[in-house]
């Protein structure tokens, strides 16, 4: 009896020690961004503690497609919340998202950008072909709300996210954005790229499909 206790629990330290070992270099990956920072270095983006994991809510895309949001884990997400209507500040969001995607050059596969839709307004003729590398879902509102949340005297449409490859939403840009602040953007995305090279890479999982 004691020698299969014995057996039980050095398995279970094996199974601990395994799995350690794999989670590794994503725990030195975030190390190196949340706390080895170089002294001087400042986050644009605000950091959310604690992560909030992408809940199993079901979207539909624009072709009719239906999938949970936990399908979209796997790669980084630059995501926006906006109505189908698409006003000023969603069709600024939109360009921003795909001009910080595009800059990150041979790092752009490791970022999708993400339009969320929390109603069935319909997303106009003329947007389509600027959403042809977008993901573009609706989920409800009550969904979405539940799961991000902007900052305080905010609206949820008045920001960008960004959601790590494990899934966990983990840091909300400044509302207003226009060019000069989303180079700081950039900077926040080239980083974190940076810090999780050694485990992110692009397209590790099957993404939803994009808006025709």
């Amino acid at each position: 009896m004691d020698r299969e206790a014995r057996r039980t629990g050095s398995g279970r330290w094996k199974m601990l020690a395994i799995f350690l070992i794999c989670a590794a270099p994503v725990v030195a990956s975030y190390l190196t961004y949340y706390v080895v920072r170089p002294e001087g270095r400042r986050n644009f983006g605000e950091l959310i503690e604690p992560q909030r994991p992408l809940p199993d809510q079901a979207s539909v895309s624009l072709t009719g497609q239906t999938a949970s949001l936990k399908a979209l884990r796997g790669q980084w997400l630059l995501l926006s919340v906006a109505g189908g209507a698409c006003d000023e500040v969603c069709s600024r969001h939109l360009y921003l998202q795909r001009q910080l995607r595009e800059s990150l050059g041979k790092e752009k596969e490791r970022l999708d950008w993400v339009w969320l839709i929390p109603d069935d307004a319909p997303v106009a003729d003329k947007l389509l072909p600027t959403l042809q590398n977008a993901t573009v879902l609706r989920v409800p509102l009550a969904g979405v709300s539940g799961w991000l949340a902007p900052a305080s005297g905010h609206q949820l449409t008045q920001h960008l996210y960004l959601v790590d490859p494990m899934g966990n939403w983990m840091m909300r840009f400044p509302p207003n954005l226009d060019l000069t602040s989303a180079a700081q953007v950039k900077r926040d995305l080239e980083r974190l790229l940076r810090a999780s090279v050694s485990w992110d890479q692009a397209g590790r999982e099957a993404r939803p499909e994009a808006a025709k």
